[in-house]
């Protein structure tokens, strides 16, 4: 593996993470998005993360200043990836968004050019075709707060080159993450095919009026041990994330449950902007939120 130059192509919620952990780790980081001013929010989240590493990792000042030196923006594609070795593609979770995007990408990015999707949900097969190059495509899936929960699930499909999934490894490997290659596809790899069916039971008994986020949590946790419930969960992972899961699966089954929950998750919280740790208020309020405190499990 000869990877140097490392494109990210979307700063939101993961993209921006993966590209200060490559930056940290002193590879030359080129963060790509579609507008200059989802570039200025993304510099506002790296200084806020900066901190957080300060905090979490016991970071230097010496490494922050590093890492930003190792950062370079651009809205422009082509300009994006000229010398890259890979590319990250951490746009929207949408089929239709993903598949135009490798087919502008293509055009554009040099034969070297390695491309990893972060997809949560998607196979790299169902849009390997429209990358051009689907022996040098792959899935590279991190899960959130990767300073922390640093896993990187590799997932190749039937046309991956086997010498690509290997260098796509050892690059996980030279970010600080846990590498964990999978040996076929699997929708959801292995974090979500067992996460989501959880988040989704959780969900189900609050629409079903159930129980409360609250009461939910605490059961898990206390009956686990688990450090989250799954609504804590929901919150760090995004809503919008969640919200566009469950649409995916109404649209696609009709199934009466589906419909209900992106209604519920629509109205009560994408209508009013509680999209989790983002926004500062989810099915929790942040920075302080009641599962952390001491008496929450009594």
């Amino acid at each position: 593996m000869n990877y140097k130059n490392i494109t990210i192509a979307g700063s939101g919620v993961l993209g921006y993470q993966i590209a200060f952990q490559t930056a940290f780790h002193g590879f030359q980081v080129t963060v790509y998005d579609i507008t200059d001013e989802n570039l200025e929010k993304a510099k506002t989240k790296f200084n806020i993360l900066s901190e957080a590493y300060q905090r979490d990792l016991n970071a230097t000042q010496k490494q922050i200043d590093a890492t930003f030196k190792n950062l370079n923006y651009t809205s422009n594609l082509a300009e994006s990836v000229k010398d890259a070795d890979l590319l990250i593609e951490a746009v929207p979770e949408n089929p239709k968004i993903k598949i135009d995007f490798y087919y502008k990408l293509a055009k554009v990015a040099p034969k070297k050019t390695v491309f990893a999707t972060n997809s949560s949900t998607l196979l790299p097969s169902e849009f390997a075709d429209a990358t051009g190059r689907p022996s040098q495509f792959l899935a590279l899936h991190f899960a959130n707060t990767i300073w922390i929960h640093n896993t990187a699930e590799i997932m190749g499909h039937p046309k991956t080159d086997p010498k690509v999934f290997k260098d796509v490894v050892a690059f996980a490997k030279a970010i600080g993450m846990l590498a964990l290659p999978l040996h076929k596809e699997q929708p959801g790899y292995i974090l979500n095919s067992l996460l989501v069916p959880l988040l989704s039971a959780a969900t189900a008994l609050l629409v079903n009026k159930v129980a409360e986020p609250q009461t939910i949590d605490k059961t898990w946790m206390k009956a686990t041990g688990a450090p989250l419930g799954p609504f804590a969960i929901l919150d760090v992972v995004g809503i919008t994330t969640a919200y566009n899961i469950n649409k995916i699966e109404a649209d696609k089954t009709n199934d009466p449950l589906k419909i209900e929950t992106v209604k519920y998750l629509k109205e009560n919280f994408i209508d009013k902007n509680k999209l989790g740790v983002s926004t500062g208020e989810g099915f929790y309020k942040y920075p302080n939120p009641a599962f952390q405190d001491l008496d929450f499990l009594k």
